[in-house]
């Protein structure tokens, strides 16, 4: 590991008991900053609800450190909107947010149209399928933005049981991003959880930033945060255990492709001869070929779309 890396583990990693909620909530005033949460969310009907829940009891109910809870919903077949609604998140449809420019499916599309939608100084991100969720994901995040000047971007690291097994989880992680990372971005090393879903930054920053459409989003913006504002100004808290919904490993694979094309896109702006990638399945005549495209689009830093650009104008 680089002494770099070394010297911002010690400088930038920190637990979420390290900044109780009384001082992040006077370094709100202090300071004036609003926070926006948001959930992206696609037939999340079992849990959104009670994360939504969580938030606005702990965090806007009991104490004024969230202002806003956003549920963006890119297209549920589910009750997730009439279940987020009910327990008290905004509930904004995917499709309804620049209409002018026709959605593609995935997370990191869904992202990137939140910030049309929201208002906070402070924007954080948090997964719809989290079991057994805390408030602790929200204030952990959010609480070195709002004590520290110098922090543009904060991710959560966790332990990702998988099943009965401790630490299991992050396949794709341990799998594809970490070896990435480590050999083309090795500042980045220190990261615990690159690619989870619970994170934080500035708005400042993430309307600076492309989008990655879907999967890849969380490593590009990763590497391009690094890029544009520094290490220092990244940082990582641990806010314990995180369980979720696990994906088979099919759904990993393609998922896994998408980081690998944000990274070859980010190491040359070059281009696949073929964006694609074929699985198997056995089938009644033995293993057929399952072909998959890989996503490929980005969005453009939110500063250059003209609706925002008037928004903040007004």
């Amino acid at each position: 590991m680089l002494e770099e890396v070394e010297r911002w583990l010690n400088a930038r990693s920190w637990s979420v008991s390290d900044r109780p909620l009384h001082q992040i909530l006077a370094a709100k005033q202090r300071t004036g900053q609003s926070v926006s949460v948001v959930l992206p969310a696609l037939n999340e009907e079992e849990t959104v609800g009670d994360i939504v829940a969580a938030i606005r009891h702990d965090l806007m109910c009991q104490v004024p450190l969230v202002d806003e809870i956003v549920v963006v919903d890119s297209g549920s077949t589910d009750a997730t909107s009439k279940v987020a609604t009910a327990a008290g998140a905004r509930v904004v449809h995917r499709d309804g947010i620049l209409p002018r420019v026709p959605p593609v499916p995935g997370k990191g599309e869904v992202l990137w149209r939140s910030l049309l939608v929201t208002g906070g100084d402070i924007v954080a991100f948090v997964d719809a399928d989290l079991k057994e969720f805390s408030s602790d994901f929200v204030t952990g995040i959010v609480g070195p933005l709002l004590t520290d000047p110098d922090v543009h971007l904060v991710k959560a690291m966790y332990d990702r049981p998988l099943g009965a097994a401790a630490g299991q989880g992050g396949r794709v992680t341990e799998l594809m991003a970490r070896p990435l990372l480590n050999m083309h971005w090795p500042r980045l090393a220190g990261f615990v959880q690159p690619l989870g879903g619970e994170y934080a930054a500035r708005r400042s920053l993430l309307e600076q930033l492309p989008f990655p459409v879907g999967y890849g989003v969380e490593l590009g913006m990763l590497v391009d945060a690094l890029h544009l504002v520094g290490l220092d100004a990244l940082a990582q808290v641990d806010v314990g255990v995180r369980r979720h919904r696990h994906q088979d490993g099919q759904a990993l694979g393609r998922m896994a492709a998408a980081i690998y094309r944000t990274a070859q896109l980010r190491l040359a702006r070059g281009h696949l001869i073929r964006p694609s990638l074929t699985q198997f399945e056995r089938g009644a005549d033995g293993f057929e070929p399952r072909t998959f495209s890989v996503d490929t689009e980005e969005r453009p830093p939110m500063l250059e779309i003209a609706e925002y650009a008037r928004r903040k104008v007004a």
